[in-house]
């Protein structure tokens, strides 16, 4: 797995906070170095596409966690995912939309990657972004 290079906050926060045996990763985009993801899905992006954006997305919340921990073996379990999409007036698939990154993370860490979830659909995202996600993981003790 390649992960692209880690984008820097829009903003004045944090990509990633580790309290106790938990890291909390702030909203990621679809974002692969200069290659931007964005769009409303349903209008500008299919279906296919967002469930693109949303693994790259994935791909992209990898890439903070691995520079924060310095090892994604760290990681115990990914415990929570939020996802917000991008959508057009009348699309109402964002479950499936989230299956991008969902799939990802059960690919890369097994069941460990299994999560809770949530996915919501918003008339807007900054930046135009066709997805933006967080995640919460479970830290190993010894790590």
């Amino acid at each position: 797995m390649i992960l692209p290079p880690v984008s820097p906050p829009a903003g004045n926060y944090l990509a990633c906070v580790i309290i106790d045996d938990m890291v909390y990763v702030g909203g990621h985009g679809p974002i692969a170095g200069s290659e931007i993801i964005r769009g409303k899905v349903g209008a500008d992006l299919t279906l296919e596409e967002a469930q693109e954006a949303a693994r790259v997305t994935a791909l992209s919340i990898l890439a903070s966690l691995k520079a924060e921990l310095g090892d994604l073996d760290r990681i115990e379990r990914i415990v929570k995912v939020f996802g917000m999409v991008n959508v057009a007036p009348g699309f109402n698939q964002t479950p499936a939309v989230l299956d991008g990154c969902s799939d990802l993370l059960v690919k890369v860490f097994g069941d460990a990657g299994q999560h809770t979830r949530s996915a919501v659909g918003l008339a807007e995202l900054p930046f135009d972004i066709a997805v933006e996600i967080e995640l919460t993981a479970k830290l190993r003790p010894d790590g």
